[in-house]
C-alpha cells in the first residue's frame, strides 16, 4: 500500500485523536504514544489526544503516558482521528471518536485489515509491527529520544525482541536508527518484555501444569479461569507471554492459550511455528491477526472450546 503523508493529512486539523485497540499491547501503546509525541513536535499548537484502556505499569516510562484518556469522555468531533494496530470495531470506548471524526486514518499491519478501515489508510501486512510503520511515516527531523523509546517498545513487543518471523532487514535497520537516539534499550527490553512479577510467574506455572498436548504432540493448549485470576488478584495483562512460552515446547507447532473474561467466555491466543496459519483459525471464530500470531474470543466450557479449535485447525490445515 502506498505510504501516506501524515503531516499533510493532519496539517489543516485543529484537533487530532489517536487510539489503540482494546486490551492494548506493547505495539498499540508504543505506536499511539509515538504518534502523539511526534505530532506534538510537528504541530505544537494543535490539540492532540491519545486514548486506550489503562496500560500496564511496565509502560509508565513512556513520555506523557499519564496524559492518556482511559475513561473515554465525551468530545466534540475530531478533525482527524487515527486508529492504530486495529480495526475501528476494536477501539473500545474510542470507537465513537473514530465514527464521528471528519477524517479517519488507519495505520495497521494485520492481514485481516489488509485494505484498511479509514478514509486514509496505510497497511503493510508483512511489517513487523504498526510501530515500525509509524516510524517510516515520520519526518526524522521531528523525532527525538522519547519518540524512539515508544517506537522501539512497540517493535520489540510485536517481534518477540526480534525473534519472530515478521522481523525483516528493514526492522533491524529501523531498530538501529532508534538506538542511535540514545535510548537505554537493554533496560527497556528487560523491564517491559522479560521481567515478570511473582504473581505472573505463579500464573505461568499454573498454565504450564495444566497444559495438554493434542494432535500427536503437534498442538499444546492451556487455560486460566476467571476464578484463578481473582484468587491471585490478577488481570489479563498479567498473562502476557504465556502463549509464547507454551509454543517453545519441543515438537510443538502451535500453542493455544485461553483465559476466562467472564464465566463461559474466553479470550484465545494462538501462536504458530509456521506450519499452521493461526490467523485463518482465528478468523473462523470472528478474530484475526497474523499467520503466526492471532487471537479471538469463544464461548463455552474449556473442553468444548478446545475441541472446536482443534476441528478448526484440521479444516484450515
Amino acid at each position: 500500500m502506498e505510504r501516506i503523508d501524515i503531516i499533510k493529512e493532519c496539517e489543516n486539523a485543529s484537533s487530532i485523536g489517536i487510539a489503540g485497540h482494546i486490551r492494548p499491547d506493547g505495539d498499540a501503546i508504543g505506536t499511539t504514544m509515538a504518534l502523539k509525541l511526534y505530532l506534538e513536535n510537528v504541530f505544537p499548537d494543535k490539540e492532540i489526544k491519545a486514548y486506550f484502556e489503562t496500560p500496564p505499569t511496565i509502560f509508565s516510562f513512556i513520555k506523557e503516558i499519564d496524559e492518556v484518556e482511559s475513561n473515554f469522555p465525551e468530545h466534540e468531533p475530531f478533525d482527524v482521528f487515527i486508529a492504530v494496530d486495529t480495526v475501528p470495531e476494536r477501539l473500545s470506548g474510542a470507537k465513537k471518536y473514530f465514527d464521528n471524526a471528519k477524517k479517519t486514518i488507519n495505520i495497521d499491519h494485520h492481514m485481516s485489515n489488509a485494505n484498511g478501515s479509514g478514509m486514509v489508510n496505510y497497511v503493510e501486512a508483512d511489517a513487523s509491527s504498526t510501530a515500525e510503520l509509524a516510524y517510516i511515516l515520520m519526518d526524522k527531523k521531528y523525532v527525538d529520544r522519547y519518540i524512539a523509546e515508544a517506537v522501539y517498545t512497540g517493535m520489540i513487543h510485536d517481534t518477540g525482541v526480534f525473534r519472530y518471523s515478521n522481523t525483516s532487514p528493514r526492522t533491524h535497520k529501523v531498530a538501529a536508527e532508534l538506538i542511535s537516539y540514545g535510548i537505554d534499550f537493554p533496560t527497556l527490553i528487560d523491564k517491559t518484555f522479560y521481567e515478570k512479577t511473582f504473581v505472573q510467574n505463579q500464573l505461568l506455572g499454573m498454565a504450564l501444569l495444566k497444559a495438554q498436548l493434542y494432535d500427536d504432540g503437534r498442538i499444546i493448549a492451556s487455560y486460566i479461569t476467571k476464578a484463578e485470576l481473582d484468587e491471585k488478584g490478577a488481570f489479563s495483562k498479567h498473562l502476557d507471554g504465556i502463549v509464547s512460552q507454551l509454543r517453545v515446547t519441543r515438537g510443538v507447532e502451535m500453542s493455544v492459550f485461553l483465559y476466562e473474561l467472564t464465566e463461559g467466555h474466553y479470550k484465545v491466543s494462538f501462536r504458530s511455528g509456521g506450519g499452521i496459519n493461526v490467523a485463518a483459525v482465528a478468523e473462523g471464530f470472528g478474530g484475526g491477526g497474523h499467520e503466526r500470531a492471532a487471537g479471538c474470543e469463544i464461548d463455552g466450557d474449556y473442553e468444548t472450546a478446545i475441541e472446536q479449535i482443534l476441528q478448526a485447525v484440521k479444516t484450515k490445515s
